[in-house]
């Protein structure tokens, strides 16, 4: 070969090299969605904790409440069937990053960290803060009681890092928030911190749980609920966002958040479906 024809070839080379590599990111974003196509049905992860936000039936066995019917509404809105795995908290992250669900609304909230690692559909579906229970005559009465004295939660919480670093308390980790619970009632802790969702209706409607509340009047981390998708799938995130603001939008969520049994109704479903016929006009 001529010495004066390789920099044109390099460039060339480089240039294809260049053209592969955007055709393969562009692959690997449809990949998820053409096969969720394919095979008429995404597998979606859901978190059931018990309560208006995800139980078990004991009649039928099937998963109901708050997270399966939004995941079988994902998939109404895609055009396919929906396939709900039941996840844990600790092991949410890596179903969804082994390919073993293609989403997950999972009682995850959208942070800094999770941002890093997961796509996500950008428009949230919910907001959520954590809650502490605990005995009514423990004293506690703000998050700042919590120092020094062992508070448990869920492996995998996002509360654990605030609970630690703000508040000093001492986190005990547990496999499922009902494990965590338990460990509460059983004086291993002084307080469960969990999505104020889960914390709130079981005090109120469980007769077990009558001598304790949630005193603390704020939320902890307070953040947006979005469905979670594996880095970079464009077209998924897309499609799945699309979804979401039609619930919005039509008052869907409003409507099934009533449905399910979910008091006191949250504000942030209003302001998202003002937001979002403003923006339309």
């Amino acid at each position: 070969m001529h010495p004066t024809l390789a920099p044109s070839i390099v460039r060339s080379l480089t240039g294809v090299a260049a053209a592969l590599t955007l055709l393969a990111g562009t692959a690997h974003a449809d990949a998820t969605l053409d096969k969720i196509k394919q095979r008429g049905k995404v597998t979606i992860g859901v978190l059931v904790n018990g309560g208006p936000f995800g139980s078990i039936d004991p009649a039928t066995q099937q998963l109901v409440g708050w997270n399966p019917e939004l995941a079988r509404a994902v998939a109404k809105g895609l055009g396919v069937e929906a396939d709900l795995v039941q996840v844990q908290t600790a092991t949410r992250v890596q179903f969804l990053q082994a390919g073993k669900v293609d989403l997950l609304i999972a009682s995850m909230e959208l942070n800094p960290d999770r941002a890093e690692i997961l796509g996500y559909a950008p428009t949230p579906f919910y907001r959520v803060g954590g809650a502490a229970a605990v005995r009514k005559d423990s004293g506690i009465t703000q998050w700042a009681d919590l120092r020094g004295k062992p508070v448990c939660v869920s492996q995998g919480s996002s509360y654990a890092k605030p609970l630690t670093t703000e508040y000093g308390a001492q986190v005990q980790g547990y496999k499922s928030s009902s494990d965590s619970l338990l460990a509460l009632r059983g004086g291993n802790c002084v307080a469960a911190v969990h999505d104020s969702t889960l914390i709130h209706p079981l005090l109120r409607s469980n007769a077990e749980w009558t001598q304790y509340a949630a005193p603390i009047t704020s939320e902890i981390l307070p953040a947006p609920s979005v469905v979670w998708t594996r880095k970079g799938e464009a077209d998924t995130i897309a499609a799945v966002d699309k979804v979401v603001q039609e619930w919005h939008s039509s008052g869907w969520l409003i409507a099934t958040e009533k449905r399910v049994g979910i008091s006191p109704a949250n504000p942030f479903l209003v302001e998202q479906q003002a937001q979002l016929k403003t923006a339309s006009r």
